[in-house]
């Protein structure tokens, strides 16, 4: 059974930093696209980077842009999220999605097929 387990969720104050990681487990395929989406209660799924893991491409939502970086670890089917800068709006649940096949559209969320059940991002003003 396919696991997706993220860590690194905590709370910060604004202006500071966590690193968020996620790895595959519970099959041997490897997933060539994941990535890191968010949610707020009562509003929609946001993409917020992803990631070609062959090649290493990657991609960003406009708001995170040079303040989120985003990278993987292929041979483990690990990807991190590196938050620097965060932002009140930065709070939300923050979930891996992971899938075998290159997605075409990277930060839509009904792309992909393995996801994590997420972990909590609060970040104080």
């Amino acid at each position: 059974q396919v696991q997706v387990a993220e860590s690194g969720g905590g709370s910060v104050q604004a202006g500071g930093s966590l690193r968020l990681s996620c790895v595959v487990s519970g099959d041997t395929y490897r997933r060539h696209c994941m990535g890191w989406f968010r949610q707020v209660p009562g509003k929609e799924r946001e993409g917020v980077a992803a990631i070609y893991t062959n090649g290493g491409t990657t991609f960003y939502a406009d708001s995170v842009k040079g303040r989120f970086t985003i990278s993987q670890d292929a041979a483990r089917n690990a990807v991190y999220l590196q938050m620097n800068n965060l932002k009140p709006e930065d709070a939300a649940m923050y979930f891996c999605a992971a899938d075998r096949k290159r997605v075409l559209l990277r930060l839509r969320g009904d792309e992909y097929h393995d996801w994590g059940q997420g972990t909590q991002v609060t970040v104080s003003s």
